[in-house]
């Protein structure tokens, strides 16, 4: 893609993808990659506690929860992959804004629902009026 300069030298316009978060880990962005890890951390700290006190070994505990996260981020990262593709980069932060906002209502504040558009029914792309040909004026 070629940038366009004007004549002093200034950027006209800024490539697509200036902005975009680099994918860190398996295609996760640092964001995603964070809310997963905690994710899985926590699901192998629950995971893991019980067995920890069943065994009575305190060694369960990081062991249980290295395990979890390395096979939760394996399997979400493939899973992100397959689900992101082909999608803008926003996609999977607004796909669970709206499944809270219409999952959840009284948390769609706390995670920015009311700016999102909850409508159901038809959209259309036409136009609602004829196009005026020149000359012409609405009566």
């Amino acid at each position: 893609m070629e940038t366009v300069r004007a004549e002093d030298g200034q950027v006209l316009f800024l490539p697509h993808r200036l902005n975009r978060q680099p994918a860190v880990v398996r295609g996760l962005t640092a964001d995603e990659l964070w809310f997963a890890t905690t994710l899985f951390a926590l699901i192998g700290l629950g995971l893991s506690l019980p067995l920890a006190v069943v065994v009575g070994q305190l060694a369960v505990l990081p062991t249980g929860i290295l395990i979890t996260l390395a096979v939760g981020l394996y399997l979400s990262s493939g899973l992100l992959q397959t689900l992101k593709r082909g999608r803008p980069d926003t996609w999977l932060h607004r796909h669970l804004q709206w499944q809270v906002a219409t999952r959840l209502p009284l948390l769609a504040a706390w995670v920015g629902g009311q700016a999102l558009i909850l409508r159901s029914g038809t959209w259309s792309t036409r136009r609602s009026r004829p196009v005026l040909r020149e000359g012409e004026r609405w009566s």
